[in-house]
C-alpha cells in the first residue's frame, strides 16, 4: 500500500517563512559566526532557505572545520552543487581537511575540469603559493586593443569572482605584468594593452611560502598577486582576501606559540577538552625540564641561602624581572621578523641595540629598588640586588634578542623559541649572576 503524504500544516509554512525573512535580515557575516553554534539539524534547515548565490557566500564565510560539519548534514547533491560553485583554491582548503576517503568521495563527484583544478592545487606543498593561488583567472594577449580586452571579459562563459587585476601574457603565457580593470576601461579603446601594463610589476612562483606572497601583497598594497611557474608561465593569482586569511593564520600561530601552547587549527569551541589539553601539554613539559635548570643552581647555591637567609627573599623578584625582560626583547624581535622588518644579517646591530635597552632598563630599576632593599635590609644587600638587577636585565635582553634569530637561522620557527622559554632560560642564568654578586660584595659571609 503505498504511503500517504502528510500536506505541511499552515503553521509550518508560516514558522518557515518568518525564518525565511529573519535569514535576509542578517548579513552573511553574521550567518556564518551563528550557524556553527546550532546542532546540525538546525544549520541544514537554515542553510537549504537561503538562495543559492547567498548559500555559497556564507559557506565559504565558515572555518572548514564548520564547512564539514554542515555537508554532514545536507543532502549528497546539495553538496555536490556546492563544491562545485565554490573557488578552486577553498575547495582544494576543504578537501585538504577531510579524512582522504571523504575527500576522494567528493572529488570524484565533480566535473572534469573542477577535478582537474582541485588536483593541481593539491599537488602544490601545503605551505606554498601554489596550494592558495585562484586557477580562475582571466588574462589579456600584450598585443590586444582595451576595447578588445573588454570585449572578451564580456563575453565570458564563467566569470571569476575577482577581476580587479588582469594579469597580460605573451603568446607563450609568459607573464609580462598586470593592468587594472579601472585602467582598462577608462583607457582609449584602441590603446594597446602592454602600454596599460603597471610600471612596478610584482610575481612569485608556486614554491613561494605562502605567508612570504602573503606580506608582499600586504606590504605593496595589492589586490592580487601573480604565480607562475618555474619557466615564468602564468599558473594562478593569490587574491588579497587569501592573503589576509593566511596572515591571520601565521599571526595566530604566533601568538599561541608564545604563550607556551600549540595552534588549534580549529576554532575553539569545535576543539573538545583532550585536545586542547594535548595542545598544551608538551609545551608545559618542556618548560617543566627546562625549569629544572633553576632547581639545579638553587642547589648548587643552597650553602649561600642557609648562610645568608635574606638571599631567598628576593630569588622570586630577580627572576621574574630577569624573564619578563627576556620575554619583552624576544618577543619584539619574532614580530619584527614576521612582517620583514629584520633578518639574521642584522643579529649584531639587533643584540647590540638590545643589550642597550637592557642596561638602561636595569640601571632604572636598580636606582628604584636598590636604595629601598638597601634602607630595609642593610646596604650590602641594597648593592647586590642593584647591581643583579642591572647584570639582569643586560643579559636577559642579549638572550630574548639572539634566540629568535638565531632558531630562523638554522631552519625554526623562531615562535618555537618562544617568551615562555626564554623566560625560564633567564631564570636559571639570573640566578648565578645573582649569587655571583652575593659572593663578591658579602665576601668572607659565604664560605660554600
Amino acid at each position: 500500500m503505498a504511503q500517504t503524504i502528510q500536506p505541511i500544516s499552515p503553521a509550518a509554512v508560516d514558522s518557515l517563512a518568518a525564518l525565511r525573512l529573519e535569514l535576509a535580515d542578517t548579513s552573511t557575516v553574521e550567518l556564518a559566526e551563528e550557524l556553527p553554534r546550532m546542532d546540525i539539524a538546525e544549520q541544514a534547515l537554515r542553510f537549504r532557505l537561503l538562495p543559492k548565490d547567498r548559500a555559497l557566500a556564507v559557506f565559504e564565510e565558515l572555518d572548514t572545520v564548520h564547512q564539514q560539519e554542515l555537508i554532514d548534514g545536507l543532502k549528497s547533491d546539495t553538496v555536490r552543487e556546492l563544491l562545485e560553485s565554490m573557488e578552486a583554491d577553498d575547495r582544494a582548503k576543504l578537501f585538504d581537511e577531510m579524512p582522504a576517503k571523504v575527500a576522494t568521495r567528493f572529488q570524484s563527484q565533480l566535473s572534469a575540469a573542477d577535478r582537474r583544478t582541485t588536483a593541481q592545487l593539491l599537488g602544490y606543498d601545503p605551505e606554498s603559493a601554489g596550494r592558495i593561488m585562484t586557477p580562475d583567472y582571466v588574462s589579456l594577449r600584450a598585443s590586444m586593443t582595451a576595447a578588445a580586452a573588454i570585449e572578451r571579459i564580456r563575453h565570458l562563459r564563467e566569470r571569476p569572482r575577482h577581476l580587479d587585476v588582469l594579469p597580460v601574457t605573451d603568446g607563450h603565457r609568459k607573464l609580462l605584468g598586470t593592468v587594472t580593470l579601472a585602467d582598462l576601461v577608462s583607457a582609449d579603446p584602441d590603446t594597446i594593452v602592454a602600454d596599460l601594463i603597471a610600471d612596478e610589476h610584482y610575481q612569485v612562483s608556486t614554491d613561494t611560502d605562502q605567508e612570504e606572497a602573503a606580506r608582499l601583497i600586504q606590504e605593496a598594497n595589492l589586490i592580487a598577486l601573480a604565480v607562475v611557474d618555474h619557466e615564468d608561465r602564468l599558473v594562478g593569482m593569490i587574491t588579497w582576501d587569501d592573503a589576509m586569511e593566511v596572515l591571520e593564520a601565521e599571526d595566530t600561530e604566533d601568538v599561541v606559540r608564545g604563550g607556551a601552547s600549540e595552534p588549534l587549527e580549529r576554532p575553539y569551541l569545535s576543539a573538545g577538552v583532550f585536545m586542547l589539553a594535548r595542545k598544551r601539554a608538551v609545551w608545559l613539559l618542556i618548560l617543566a625540564v627546562s625549569a629544572s635548570l633553576t632547581v639545579t643552581v638553587l642547589d648548587y647555591y643552597e650553602s649561600y641561602l642557609n648562610q645568608v637567609t635574606m638571599l631567598a627573599l628576593f630569588v622570586s623578584l630577580l627572576t621574574g624581572t630577569g624573564g619578563n625582560s627576556g620575554s619583552q626583547a624576544s618577543v619584539t624581535v619574532i614580530r619584527a621578523m614576521a612582517v620583514g622588518e629584520v633578518r639574521f644579517s642584522d643579529v649584531l646591530k639587533i643584540v647590540w641595540r638590545e643589550a642597550r635597552v637592557g642596561f638602561l632598563l636595569g640601571a632604572m630599576l636598580a636606582l628604584v629598588g636598590g636604595p629601598v632593599v638597601g634602607y630595609l635590609y642593610g646596604w650590602d644587600m641594597g648593592l647586590i640586588i642593584a647591581c643583579t638587577l642591572l647584570g639582569i636585565c643586560t643579559w636577559s635582553t642579549f638572550v630574548g634578542s639572539f634566540l629568535p634569530l638565531a632558531a630562523k637561522k638554522i631552519g625554526i620557527d623562531p615562535a618555537l623559541v618562544s617568551a615562555p622559554m626564554v623566560s625560564t632560560l633567564c631564570d636559571a642564568t639570573g640566578l648565578i649572576i645573582y649569587f655571583s654578586f652575593a659572593a663578591l660584595f658579602l665576601g668572607p659571609a659565604l664560605t660554600g
